[in-house]
């Protein structure tokens, strides 16, 4: 008997089951899939990046209210921007739009270089993946895409070997994308290709039943759909420690620093770190001598990417706040919150002072039940 091989399918085959596909169970009411602009369509595809659909939506509608065009987003402060973003994570994507906003307007005249791959993908934050899904579906030029979710597909409808990351696997599926991808109705094609492995060739639980393609799928029909593609080698994660000093003055407000621009949590604001309780100490008694120091909170972890960062909170109240005005500190009133983007450890930080400041509560809430 035949083995089903995916690569017998013609284009034009995988065209017309995809997009009839599409045409029936295709999601078409997302926010940004209305008024299918240049500029909509790029900040949809910058945060839907390593983000569900479901928790972007919202963060969507509060930023399309706040900066409806490009010119608005790049007359606004970077404050602002990642205070939007606060709590959608990898604010890197938040500091690029910002960049990339005001390239547009200083270099484009304020409109997307859509005739243009290259020009697309020299925007900050804008790789080749993304640049040809913006290009395809605000414009219906030819551009082929190739983010996770089409990945997915590919690796498992052609049952290709190894990592997608590694270079020789990535030009293999870039040239089954470009092979597949249409000179019509791209838009829509785009689109399905997204859905397809968002609703369906999901990562956890596929649902090949209902999929176009499972008579074809070579992961299928081997019964390993869930070993493509394949993940990518583990390291062990390095851990680091740090001490996050709380420092509340008389009138409840809490002192924030700005990090650097580049970097972990890059140009977002937190509290201020020290690597021992004796630095912290030391700053202190420079700085707001005289502080009372609270019996510290559980440490708790916060992942990243490429390490596990080891959180001691360190609350305390000072009297004199004088002496700490220094240029990138903030008196942060947590009444009357500035609009700055926050660290999501500082803003569930932030959110249990608040707390411990409500009546009934007691000074066991955070150590109970650490971030």
């Amino acid at each position: 008997m035949h083995e089903p091989h995916a690569i017998d399918l013609t284009p034009n085959e995988f065209q017309s089951r995809l997009l009839a596909w599409f045409d029936r169970y295709g999601r078409k009411n997302l926010p940004w899939q209305y008024d299918k602009t240049p500029y909509r369509i790029w900040v949809s595809e910058i945060m839907l990046q390593q983000t569900q659909v479901a928790t972007v939506i919202p963060y969507y509608g509060r930023f399309m209210a706040r900066f409806p065009d490009v010119h608005t987003l790049a007359a606004a402060s970077q404050d602002e921007v990642l205070h939007l973003w606060t709590g959608l994570g990898y604010y890197a994507r938040g500091r690029n739009l910002h960049k990339a906003a005001q390239m547009v307007v200083e270099e484009h005249g304020g409109e997307f270089p859509v005739h243009s791959l290259d020009a697309m993908a020299a925007l900050p934050g804008i790789g080749r993946s993304t640049a040809g899904a913006i290009i395809s579906i605000s414009s219906g030029r030819r551009a082929v895409i190739l983010d996770g979710n089409v990945k997915r597909v590919l690796t498992r409808l052609h049952g290709v070997e190894g990592w997608p990351g590694r270079p020789k696997v990535e030009r293999v599926l870039w040239e089954l994308a470009d092979r597949y991808t249409p000179d019509t109705r791209l838009p829509d094609y785009s689109q399905a290709m997204m859905d397809l492995g968002a609703t369906l060739c999901s990562r956890g639980q596929p649902s090949c039943s209902l999929c176009p393609f499972a008579d074809v799928c070579i992961a299928h029909a081997k019964g390993e759909e869930r070993r493509f593609p394949e993940s990518k080698p583990k390291k062990a994660l390095p851990e680091r420690h740090t001490r996050m000093l709380l420092l509340q003055d008389p009138q409840g407000r809490v002192l924030l620093e700005q990090r650097p621009p580049t970097g972990v949590w890059g140009g977002l604001w937190c509290f201020p770190q020290f690597e021992a309780l004796e630095t912290l100490q030391a700053w202190l008694d420079s700085h707001a001598p005289g502080t009372q120091l609270e019996p510290a909170w559980s440490d708790f972890t916060h992942t990243f990417s490429h390490f596990r960062l080891v959180i001691a909170p360190q609350p305390g109240h000072c009297g004199d706040i004088t002496t700490i005005n220094e240029t990138g500190t903030l008196w942060y009133d947590p009444d009357r919150p500035a609009s700055v983007g926050l660290a999501a450890p500082v803003k569930e930080l932030l959110s249990r002072l608040t707390q411990l400041r409500e009546p009934g509560s007691h000074d066991n809430l955070i150590k109970e039940k650490a971030p």
